[in-house]
């Protein structure tokens, strides 16, 4: 197998992380404000928004806010720190779910986003150290987290 090939393999493997892990929590983020997709306070264990001394609807907006800005990060040169974060986040989001004993199904697939945020974090680390040669005939060399 071509270094070539490998490298376009795991191109593709870390875009399809790269986009889905920002683009699902800025739309998860930005339904906390609307709740089209569902109520989203009904998944909040009420102890956290009364520790904060706030409503659970200003919870779950300043929950959309972080989740908008991890989603947007994820897509900046920042990928491998953003995405450790989004990975946190989903941990945390799953231990919310199983503080309450509710919604196990959701803080298992949560837990699985969790472990794919953090292969894309892995991803990033790899891309970042292999270097590209530029086409025969020049003598560059471009990283591939420039791609």
């Amino acid at each position: 197998m071509a270094k070539d090939d490998s490298l376009d393999r795991l191109n593709i493997a870390w875009w399809t992380l790269r986009i889905g892990l920002a683009v699902g929590p800025f739309l998860a983020g930005l339904d906390k404000f609307f709740n089209r997709l569902t109520n989203w306070d009904m998944y909040l264990n009420p102890a956290f928004p009364q520790m904060a001394h706030v409503a659970p609807a200003t919870f779950m907006h300043v929950v959309g806010v972080v989740e908008m800005i991890a989603g947007i990060l994820v897509l900046t040169r920042w990928t491998r720190y953003a995405a450790y974060v989004v990975a946190g986040w989903l941990v945390a989001i799953s231990l919310n779910l199983l503080s309450q004993g509710l919604f196990l199904d959701i803080a298992v697939r949560d837990l699985e986003l969790a472990l794919a945020a953090f292969v894309l974090a892995k991803l990033t680390e790899v891309r970042e150290s292999v270097e590209v040669r530029a086409p025969s005939g020049t003598n560059e060399a471009v990283h591939a987290s420039q791609s």
